[in-house]
């Protein structure tokens, strides 16, 4: 099995109600409550992959609320910054979490997010980050 189905089969394993679609789109809950997803089509390498996770899924691990119930969306929350940091092998507190979201959220700055996860996920690339 080549690297990048290896990282996939550890993203399914993390996210343990996820689900990959037809259209090749990974979804981190399989339900009709959450709606966080990304498209696999255009991840060719592990790298590739951590980056989609950090720039789709820290927004829900920070502040998504798909529920109506504020301890839903707190296990929510929580389910997805454990996913998370269980693919990347990281231990990112919420407060980092919000961090990572504001600079590197919704693939604002994708160059960005390649040097932070080339830098072992080094905090200072996105805050002292002048090529940004």
């Amino acid at each position: 099995m080549d690297l990048l189905n290896e990282a996939l089969m550890k993203l399914l394993r993390c996210y343990p109600r996820s689900i990959i679609n037809p259209a090749g789109e990974f979804i981190a809950v399989n339900d009709r409550s959450s709606n966080d997803f990304f498209r696999l089509i255009d991840c060719s390498t592990e790298d590739d992959l951590k980056c989609k996770v950090l720039e789709f899924f820290s927004r829900p691990a920070y502040k998504t609320e798909p529920y109506n119930s504020k301890r839903k969306n707190a296990e929510y929350h929580a389910y997805m910054l454990n996913g998370l940091n269980r693919f990347l092998d990281t231990n990112f507190s919420p407060g980092q979490i919000e961090t990572i979201y504001s600079y590197l959220g919704n693939r604002c700055n994708h160059a960005r997010t390649v040097r932070f996860v080339a830098s072992g996920y080094d905090m200072n690339v996105l805050v002292d980050d002048k090529e940004a």
